[in-house]
């Protein structure tokens, strides 16, 4: 019986949480969902309940898990090893990416999110170490079958924003198999915004599937006395025009904590 009142408030959470931020979605015409933990109050919120449990590529929000196990694993020396461009025009699903055509260290590369530095730095780690790893952390389905070295970009591999947030967390409460150096180094990675009264530290990402975009925006605020981690994703048909899908990742998002009088 003593259970019952926890469920009543989680369930609670969650009505209220798709009750009420609907309209953040709908003012930019926006699909998808964002669930948030409210740290302090130990309390999940979700926009979309079973949203949150469904699983798909991470894309550039797997350079979080990835950063760690580059640094832990050696393939950079540390975050200010230079990799030398190639010389080549870099795009991404036929999109240039100007920003990605220079020599680029972790630091740079996670902040543009630089496909080609993660691929290269990511053929050190065998895939076999890949899984044990992601299986250490709990995070996604572990499924790499995918035979090129982007397999967070294409393939199986997936993860749902529940464990995002999970993940995360684990981060924070620095309970992850890593080292603590290595660990706070990929938290000064993920700073975004840095305030007087908070930071937001996060990744974005984009990648397409079966027909569909998928955008991320993952990540933690934390505020003088509370934080608050949030995985938002979106979704839309590839022939979909929608001019906020992108920049409607980091805004529905903020609309929502802000709501919650966050920050």
């Amino acid at each position: 019986m003593k259970y019952i009142p926890i469920l009543l408030i989680l369930c609670t959470s969650t009505l209220l949480g798709q009750n009420r931020f609907q309209n953040s979605y709908d003012s930019l015409r926006l699909e998808g969902s964002t669930t948030l933990y409210d740290y302090k109050n130990k309390q999940w919120i979700f926009t979309d309940a079973q949203d949150a449990e469904i699983p798909t590529l991470p894309a550039s929000t797997f350079k979080i898990p990835n950063s760690l196990m580059l640094l832990e694993q050696k393939a950079v020396k540390d975050e200010n090893e230079i990799y030398q461009w190639d010389g080549e025009p870099k795009s991404h699903f036929g999109f240039p990416f100007k920003v990605w055509e220079q020599d680029t260290d972790l630091k740079t590369a996670y902040k543009n999110s630089t496909i080609w530095f993660y691929v290269k730095a990511s053929q050190k780690i065998k895939r076999s170490t890949y899984k044990n790893l992601l299986n250490n952390i709990n995070y996604g389905n572990n499924k790499l079958s995918e035979a090129g070295d982007d397999f967070w970009n294409y393939g199986n591999f997936a993860i749902s924003p529940k464990n995002q947030v999970e993940f995360l967390i684990d981060l924070y409460e620095n309970k992850l198999p890593f080292s603590q150096e290595n660990m706070e180094k990929v938290k000064e990675l993920m700073i975004s915004e840095h305030k007087e009264n908070y930071t937001f530290r996060d990744k974005t990402g984009w990648t397409r599937t079966n027909g569909k975009d998928i955008g991320w925006w993952v990540g933690y605020l934390t505020t003088k006395d509370n934080v608050y981690f949030f995985a938002t994703r979106l979704t839309k048909a590839i022939d979909e025009e929608n001019p906020n899908f992108f920049s409607g990742r980091k805004q529905v998002t903020q609309q929502i904590l802000k709501e919650l009088n966050a920050y």
